[in-house]
C-alpha cells in the first residue's frame, strides 16, 4: 500500500490517515478501507490512486480505484438506512456483503459517516469487524465538521 502524503495537515487528521493504514496492514484479508461522508463524499482513502494488478493480474481492490469502493459504501449506507426506515429496524450499525470474490462491510462512524472495508472472501469477518469498530470507537469523536471539511480537500488534491 502506498501511504497518502499527510504533510501540512492537522495532528487529528494525520492520526486517522495512520489508523486506516493501520487497518489494512494489520488485518489479515482486507485489500482497501475508505471512510465516507454522510453526503457520500471520500474522506479517507487507503489507496488514493489506482488499485495495483497483483501477479495473477486481479485488481488489489475494486475495480480502478478507491473512489469505486467509496461510492459501492455511500450506496450500501443509503440502501441500508432506507430499509431500516422502512422496516422501523432503527439505525444501521454495520452492513455485510459476502461475495464469491469478496466482501465488504461498512460500518456507521458518526454523523453519518461510513467506514467501508473490502476484504477477500475467506477473511475472518468477526476480526474485520472488530477492527472497525476500534477504528469507529478512535475516530467517531474526532470527525467534526472542521476535520471533515480538511479530509475532504486533502482527497481532492491527491486526485
Amino acid at each position: 500500500m502506498t501511504a497518502p502524503s499527510t504533510f501540512g495537515l492537522s495532528t487529528e487528521a494525520r492520526n486517522l490517515h495512520w489508523l486506516l493504514s493501520n487497518l489494512v496492514e494489520e488485518v489479515p484479508g482486507v485489500h482497501s478501507v475508505t471512510v465516507v461522508s454522510s453526503d457520500g463524499l471520500m474522506l479517507l482513502s487507503s489507496d488514493p490512486g489506482l488499485a495495483t494488478a497483483t501477479a495473477s493480474g486481479r485488481k488489489d481492490g475494486p475495480r480502478g480505484s478507491s473512489a469505486d469502493l467509496a461510492t459501492i459504501v455511500s450506496g450500501i449506507g443509503s440502501l441500508t438506512i432506507g430499509a431500516a426506515k422502512l422496516m422501523d429496524g432503527g439505525g444501521v450499525k454495520q452492513t455485510m456483503v459476502a461475495m464469491e470474490e469478496g466482501s465488504v462491510f461498512v460500518m456507521s462512524i458518526s454523523d453519518g459517516s461510513l467506514l467501508g472495508v473490502h476484504a477477500t472472501p475467506d477473511c475472518d469477518m468477526s476480526v474485520v469487524a472488530y477492527h472497525m469498530a476500534l477504528f469507529v470507537g478512535r475516530a467517531g469523536h474526532v470527525l467534526t465538521p472542521e476535520l471533515r471539511s480538511e479530509l475532504r480537500k486533502s482527497m481532492e488534491s491527491t486526485q
